[in-house]
């Protein structure tokens, strides 16, 4: 006699356990470490959390200076590679080089510095005084000037207070201190702005042939 197989009154697929269906997860985008080093024009790069665009940012804020040529621009004290407190005043009577750049050690404001290292004489020669600001803090400035045998003035804006009183624009989205030069005559007037994050000897060389062409 032939044996009979009875089935529960449910059905087979009723037995397997639902399957959720998987959704592919989306790839999240890729962004550089919080901390990293620019080797195009060598700066030390903070990068944001979040890829957009930061909503207090204005393109127009970003390229329009409050310093521009033919004005006196806001005074400051600041200290310098020494800690020794210096006034923008204290030049006044010959022309001055006021170039702010983003940060101490970065390849290219090294290449900057050694170049208005190199120039020095010829500066002098024009009777012009050259003076960095940075956003770094005096015995960063010294350690800088003495590895690089720095002569002129180094001075530590903490905070960029006189970078933002002077409107320095910045680079990719406000992420980058913005590398700008400017000139300021015998009386205090400023009559070169250059401004070039990735070429930074060409700052030498445009304010060289400014002053030897005054």
């Amino acid at each position: 006699m032939m044996a009979t197989l009875s089935l529960p009154k449910h059905s087979l697929p009723s037995l397997i356990p639902p399957q959720t269906p998987r959704t592919q997860s989306p790839r999240n985008p890729t962004f550089l470490p919080k901390s990293s080093e620019s080797q195009f024009h060598g700066l030390r790069l903070s990068t944001p959390s979040s890829a957009s665009i930061p909503s207090s940012f204005s393109a127009k804020s970003a390229i329009l200076a409050k310093v521009n040529k033919g004005q006196v621009p806001p005074s400051f004290t600041l200290k310098d590679q020494d800690g020794k407190n210096v006034s923008l005043s204290k030049f006044k009577g010959k022309p001055v080089v006021v170039y702010f750049y983003p940060a101490d050690e970065t390849p290219g404001c090294t290449k900057q510095a050694c170049a208005f290292r190199d120039s020095y004489e010829k500066f002098k020669k024009a009777g012009a005084e050259v003076i960095g600001i940075s956003g770094d803090d005096s015995n960063s400035h010294k350690a800088f000037a003495k590895k690089y045998r720095l002569p002129f003035t180094l001075l530590s804006d903490v905070g960029d207070k006189v970078r933002k009183d002077w409107g320095v624009p910045s680079d990719l989205f406000g992420t980058l201190p913005g590398r700008q030069t400017y000139v300021l005559d015998k009386n205090g007037v400023v009559q070169l702005i250059y401004n070039n994050q990735f070429q930074p000897e060409k700052h030498i060389d445009e304010t060289l042939k400014f002053l030897q062409s005054a």
